[in-house]
């Protein structure tokens, strides 16, 4: 059961993530691959400075993530290129980590940008994580110490909420609200990996 976990920045979705796992669900985390694909002496890293100079690699040869973002952010051109190294690295080791799964596994992909890189279509079901945009605002400046304004660039560089929500709402998707407690979040996290389970036998 290959399962996608979506969520706008600050929504929860690293918590749903981490309740997931513990449920027993086979977590692959698109972010985490993302740094491994582009580590230190990786090919994926060769690439990255191939196509935007050797100015992104700090002293000790690693990826200058901030340097990259400043570089990326703003610009789609140098995004869209920079996504063009990363996304099929990710996805090809993805793929190797689920079929190191058990087959009666469910394999839950986090991938933030899933909705964005029109990926919904490549799982059995679709989980979506889900807070209004204020909540989102509070917590990046409470967690993140984000003023406002970039907060809100932040959440406007994203899908919209309603976009995400669209995704929720198709037949093989689960709408995941989190604006509860987070015994609130894990019990509905559970009625949805229960459902989950149940299509996999």
């Amino acid at each position: 059961m290959r399962v996608g976990l979506t969520g706008g920045i600050a929504s929860g979705k690293s918590t749903v993530s981490a309740i997931l796992s513990e449920l027993g669900a086979v977590v692959i985390d698109a972010d985490r691959l993302a740094r491994e694909v582009v580590a230190k002496g990786t090919p994926g890293l060769q690439q990255v400075v191939d196509a935007f100079g050797s100015e992104v690699l700090t002293a000790d040869g690693e990826m200058d993530r901030p340097k990259v973002g400043a570089i990326v952010f703003g610009d789609e051109e140098r995004r869209k290129q920079l996504e063009a190294i990363i996304h099929p690295l990710v996805r090809a080791r993805g793929a190797e980590l689920e079929q190191a799964a058990g087959p009666d596994s469910v394999v839950v992909h986090d991938i933030p940008l899933l909705v964005e890189t029109g990926q919904a279509d490549r799982f059995d079901a679709v989980l979506v994580v889900d807070v209004p945009t204020e909540v989102q605002v509070e917590r990046l400046s409470r967690d993140r110490g984000m003023g406002e304004d970039e907060a809100r660039a932040r959440i406007a560089a994203q899908a919209s909420r309603e976009q995400r929500r669209t995704v929720a709402h198709r037949p093989n998707g689960y709408l995941i609200e989190n604006v509860g407690t987070r015994e609130d979040l894990r019990q509905r996290v559970t009625e949805v990996f229960d459902t989950l389970r149940s299509q996999t036998g």
